[in-house]
């Protein structure tokens, strides 16, 4: 069986490692299912960097440790940020207006990845989503 490929969105991400009853039934299943290839996001560490220093997320260690040591025991692959992931962002219709969901949208388009996420904005992208 081929892997199929899934790009957490950030709130995925951190309900996963914090509070993984509020996914969805079939979000929880495909992060689990080790077929699939899922991958975090440097814009969602980035993100989640930012809130935090807003006081708009709590974690239990600051960022840069919390993270890193959450991916390390983790199966998920970072995905980085190129160069044609941001220019694609000038692409997209303006339905999403958060700067972060933005570039998720252009990397799924780019990678061809489903998002995994709750955000009902995203299906209003060409790509596919899962929840």
């Amino acid at each position: 069986m081929a892997q199929q490929g899934y790009l957490l969105d950030t709130h995925c991400w951190l309900w996963w490692h914090i509070d993984p009853d509020k996914l969805g039934q079939q979000a929880f299943q495909l992060i689990e299912d080790g077929n699939n290839e899922i991958f975090f996001s440097v814009v969602s560490a980035w993100e989640i960097t930012i809130k935090h220093a807003l006081k708009r997320i709590k974690l239990p260690f600051p960022p840069d440790s919390y993270i890193p040591k959450r991916l390390e025991k983790s199966y998920m692959e970072v995905l980085p940020i190129h160069l044609e992931h941001a220019l694609r962002v000038g692409q997209l219709p303006l339905f999403h207006n958060d700067p972060f969901d933005r570039l998720l949208i252009a990397q799924a388009y780019t990678e061809h990845l489903t998002v995994i996420t709750k955000d009902a904005l995203f299906k209003q992208y060409k790509i596919e989503t899962a929840w």
